[in-house]
């Protein structure tokens, strides 16, 4: 009985092995920052914010809080939002990242993981620059920006990656 769920489970293997992998090293960069102010890749992250608010029209300039390990977005001489370390999508990116080598199929999975993460780092800088630009001009609706529109970008781009990554790549042998 077991024998038929082999595959099933190494793939779950894989997925926890590699998901755990990322975690622990991504958490070993942070710590490697800590005291230091807001890591340099979440700052680079705030830094592009920065210049497509700049773009938009709305005059945007950074500032740094070290002690709270922080950026804030200075908009229009106001601070409407904040940038912190769980901003950066780097949690997304290594869920989808697990899945996607869970299902490994040799130099595909490498091309396909690079285009999914370019592409889930260009979404998050565009939501965070949307979620300043909702704070901004319809702060009535940045709660549920915050909370429910913005992450359901991010999730579901994961998960429509996902579903191209099983229909189109991993499994497309075992369906022809």
């Amino acid at each position: 009985m077991l024998k038929d769920f082999k595959p099933v489970l190494g793939i779950l293997l894989r997925f926890i092995i590699i998901y755990l992998v990322l975690l622990f090293g991504y958490q070993f960069y942070l710590n490697s920052f800590q005291g230091t102010g807001l890591d340099p890749f979440s700052r680079t992250i705030a830094g592009q914010v920065c210049s497509i608010m700049n773009f938009l029209g709305y005059p945007t300039d950074l500032y740094d809080d070290v002690k709270g390990e922080q950026v804030f977005f200075r908009i229009n001489n106001t601070y409407p939002t904040v940038m912190v370390e769980g901003c950066n999508a780097v949690s997304v990116m290594i869920l989808f990242l697990a899945f996607v080598f869970a299902f490994y199929k040799g130099k595909k999975t490498f091309v396909f993981a690079l285009g999914g993460l370019m592409l889930l780092y260009i979404m998050n800088v565009v939501r965070i620059a949307g979620l300043n630009v909702v704070v901004i001009d319809y702060n009535q609706y940045s709660k549920i920006s915050h909370d429910y529109v913005f992450p359901a970008v991010i999730y579901g781009t994961v998960v429509l990656l996902w579903l191209i990554w099983i229909k189109f790549f991993a499994l497309k042998h075992e369906n022809s």
